[in-house]
């Protein structure tokens, strides 16, 4: 039995767990897939490295979601884990049923696979003109020359963001949602400054409609019931991060995973009808997001041999049940060929990521070209000057600077 007298230190900011957690979560799972940690700051929580447990976990009724189910060390002292003060918190990831269901019948008569494919075309056209502009530069970033600016100019297009404000509000993206935005101050200004805007968008979609998501959000309704505005500006906060984050940190990871297996990165130039199951994969080897969001104990629960008491908090190691060798032969190798289909790269059960679709069809369209592409460019700087976002929730690289290799 795991109990909370068996605590194992954890820290996110290490700067050799930050490059690789891989190894790190490795060790863990092989002590127990289920194990109690603790932060630097003494805060403690359950973390879950096993892909069994993980599944069971991400579908159990009795993990919530709303932070006020935390107990209140958590939420509480000069180190909360968690908080209630959430300026867009009325939305999915923070929601339980029956509230959860609710919101997300609403949301899912909007945002459907029907609308990402009909997307198709115009995701193509703007990576299309991204990686035009790309060719024929000796050298370029990968991330911020094309990897940030496809999922913001698609999230643009899909939430009806009219053209002239894209820039605006792609540096109000940028630092609400990355961990290198700027200083705390800045990111809170940037966050009202954001709040501000779409609540203006989302009155004006109101008043005249058009044929963009956030048009549809403001008008849908499932037997007379809608969303309020607290919930329409969550949603479209939320549409933002899922359109914009898993993305950029999923072509960015995957394009440096290829370049680190160049036989795998040849197979893919070689046949882009390898791609769609290379998607899967890559997500499974070093996916876009790292962990869940926090989950709460509902009830004490036991999974596998830890005994979780109510209240305490529970983290999804994604990375970790990706990477489980009971699932996942020679998990630690990049094949592009394997059946990675039941990654949890993405979450399971009802918290499954909403931004998947868009996300896959964003990183299917980029690699058909960028593969081929890939294969004639390298890192312009050593390897270990690459920078990963710091964090336990996302995962994913500040820069990728490349530079076309010369005969």
């Amino acid at each position: 039995m795991v109990t909370p007298t068996s605590i194992t230190e954890l820290d996110p900011a290490d700067p050799s767990f930050v490059a690789n957690p891989h190894p790190t979560y490795a060790r863990l799972r092989a002590n127990s897939p289920v194990q109690l940690v603790a932060l630097p700051n003494g805060t403690r929580f359950w973390i879950i490295t096993g892909h069994d447990e993980a599944r069971l976990a991400m579908s159990d009724h009795r993990l919530g979601k709303d932070p006020g189910l935390a107990a209140e060390h958590l939420r509480s002292g000069p180190n909360p884990l968690l908080s209630e003060k959430r300026p867009f918190g009325n939305h999915l990831l923070t929601s339980d049923p029956p509230d959860h269901s609710r919101l997300r019948k609403l949301v899912n008569k909007t945002f459907t696979v029907r609308r990402i494919s009909a997307l198709s075309p115009r995701i193509r056209e703007i990576s299309d003109g991204l990686l035009d502009d790309l060719t024929g530069r000796a050298q370029f970033d990968l991330v911020e020359d094309y990897a940030s600016l496809l999922p913001t100019s698609v999230i643009c297009e899909l939430l009806g963001v009219p053209y002239d404000d894209r820039g605006q509000f792609r540096t109000w993206s940028t630092a609400v949602v990355s961990p290198n935005g700027g200083s705390a101050e800045q990111r809170d200004t940037a966050g009202y400054e954001l709040r501000t805007y779409l609540s203006e968008l989302i009155r004006l979609k109101a008043v005249t409609p058009a044929d963009d998501l956030l048009s549809e959000l403001v008008a849908v309704s499932e037997d007379g019931d809608r969303l309020s505005s607290a919930e329409l500006l969550s949603m479209a906060f939320l549409l933002l991060v899922v359109g914009h984050e898993t993305t950029v940190n999923l072509i960015g990871n995957a394009a440096l995973a290829l370049m680190r297996n160049p036989e795998q990165l040849a197979r893919l130039a070689a046949d882009p009808g390898l791609v769609d199951g290379a998607i899967d994969e890559l997500i499974r080897y070093d996916g876009p997001i790292e962990t869940s969001t926090w989950r709460l104990a509902i009830t004490d629960l036991r999974i596998g041999a830890a005994e979780i008491r109510q209240g305490d908090a529970v983290l999804v190691a994604l990375a970790a049940a990706n990477r489980d060798p009971e699932h996942f032969p020679a998990p630690d190798l990049l094949n592009i060929t394997r059946d990675a289909s039941r990654h949890l790269g993405f979450g399971h059960g009802i918290h499954y990521c909403l931004g998947a679709q868009l996300a896959r069809a964003e990183a299917r369209t980029a690699f058909r070209r960028l593969s081929p592409m890939l294969r004639d460019h390298e890192l312009a700087v050593p390897e270990e000057q690459l920078e990963w976002r710091p964090g336990l929730l996302a995962r994913g690289l500040f820069r990728l600077p490349l530079r076309r290799i010369t005969a």
